[in-house]
């Protein structure tokens, strides 16, 4: 029965990983593209909106085949020097990606000043058809997302983007009707401050998650003290103390801790007391545990203690 539990849980992870590898591919290549048609329109109809947008999308790119790269080497096994293999760059990447995207807006936001100052004559009806398949673009990118995008920061950062680059392309849309109609050729820079403000809001969240990892925090999605009660409210279990939990990667959590068991407990019950807590945490998005075990009777000693 167990042996059937896991295999169920083998297939669905490759299940899962295949579709996950396409919407990278995917979305890498068709954003690419879009960047070259943004540049190329953007440079000829002098819009600085559209190259702004294009300066998103091919840091978007950049992040995509970054997040790719990360969950590949998920799967690189563990050697001498790396232990736990190489799971912590997907946390390093989602980390660079909020910063590269932070830096990123820097520069549109000062551009977007200078041109707001200095309008400059523009087309706003291509501007709307170029952002037109923008959202065609990204809202198909970002629904290969949808389904994955709460077990990985990288496919929840991957999955945002996406999304507000599709909001962006609609600003866009919105944007180069009113220009073509009203000739308001400051509203091009006005819609590049937007996209800023766009991409600093989504973006802040991700460096703030990955910050977070990177430092070993607790991840979000995991309350210590629901977890704290769980184990201490287990039959045998009297105490418990020096829990950590810390991210392995944007995927794997791992504890550590220290039990007090009730003093007349056998090896056995002990084993079997480890085993559920084992279980019960998995359920709870913690992959890798270390359970220390003393008796309540007993002086713990070592130098944490």
């Amino acid at each position: 029965m167990s042996h059937h539990h896991e295999h169920h849980h083998h297939h669905h992870h490759s299940v899962a990983e295949s579709s996950i590898n396409t919407a990278f591919v995917v979305g890498i290549t068709l954003n690419f593209l879009f960047v070259i048609i943004e540049v190329i329109v953007g440079l000829y109809i002098h819009s600085l909106s559209l190259l702004a947008d294009a300066g998103h999308n091919l840091a978007d790119v950049g992040a995509l085949a970054l997040s790719l790269l990360a969950f590949r080497l998920l799967k690189v096994k563990s050697n001498q020097n790396y232990t736990y293999g190489y799971r912590k760059t997907s946390v390093l990447v989602a980390l660079f990606n909020a910063v590269l995207l932070l830096i990123s807006i820097g520069a549109i936001a000062y551009e977007s000043i200078q041109r707001l100052l200095h309008p400059q004559p523009v087309e706003g009806v291509i501007i709307a058809i170029v952002a037109a398949v923008g959202i065609v673009i990204n809202a198909t990118t970002a629904l290969l997302f949808f389904k994955n995008k709460e077990n990985d920061l990288n496919i929840k950062g991957a999955y945002l983007h996406l999304l507000s680059d599709a909001i962006v392309s609609f600003g866009l849309v919105i944007g180069g009707i009113i220009i073509h109609f009203t000739h308001w050729y400051w509203a091009d820079s006005l819609l590049s401050l937007i996209i800023v403000i766009v991409i600093l809001i989504s973006t802040w969240q991700l460096l703030k998650d990955s910050l977070r990892l990177s430092l070993d925090g607790v991840p979000n999605q995991i309350d210590v003290e629901k977890i704290k009660i769980a184990i201490i409210e287990m039959k045998g279990v009297r105490d418990m103390h020096h829990l950590h939990i810390w991210a392995m990667s944007t995927t794997e959590n791992a504890l550590t801790a220290h039990l007090v068991l009730h003093q007349n407990l056998s090896t056995e019950e002990e084993q079997k007391i480890k085993n559920e807590i084992k279980h019960q945490l998995i359920h709870k998005n913690i992959h890798h545990i270390t359970l220390e075990t003393e008796r309540e009777n007993e002086i713990c000693n070592t130098q944490n203690c």
